[in-house]
């Protein structure tokens, strides 16, 4: 339930719920994750056809910046790092970033702050977007060539 409280040093809004009962939310996405993580664990996707295709290398032939990734997951259930940075080297540094953004949030949550989990801002998204245009062209040319899925 929400007390219409904010906290004075964040200016997030806090509510009453604190502690295990807060964390709801943070235990629903972990157990998402770890539902996701434990399917790819056990159904391979190296095997042609096991998840479908990717829409983008379908339609273009060109791969697509998360093509690898469930390579790449699969291989990190493995505790295979080096397979899966071959699969897609985004995933690694990415799954670490979610990682510890979902800590932060479970902690704010624990603490009874009510916040969104990772806001940026439109610098920040642009960024991002042209990063990963500029990751999906190198990964499609020759000289990128060591970036496309293993």
């Amino acid at each position: 339930m929400n007390t219409g409280a904010v906290d004075t040093q964040s200016g997030t809004p806090t509510t009453s719920a604190v502690g295990v009962r807060a964390l709801g939310a943070p235990a629903a996405v972990a157990a998402g994750a770890v539902l996701a993580a434990t399917i790819l664990h056990f159904r391979d996707p190296h095997q042609p056809g096991s998840y479908g295709f990717c829409p983008v290398y379908a339609l273009t032939g060109w791969w697509c910046p998360a093509c690898g990734g469930l390579r790449a997951v699969h291989d990190l259930t493995n505790l295979d790092i080096g397979a899966a940075v071959a699969s897609n080297v985004l995933i690694v540094p990415f799954i670490a970033v979610m990682v510890f953004a979902w800590i932060g949030w479970a902690r704010r949550r624990w603490r009874g702050k009510r916040d969104r989990t990772i806001v940026f801002g439109p610098r920040v998204t642009v960024g991002v977007l042209i990063f990963l245009a500029a990751f999906t062209v190198t990964r499609n040319t020759s000289w990128g060539s060591w970036l496309a899925p293993a």
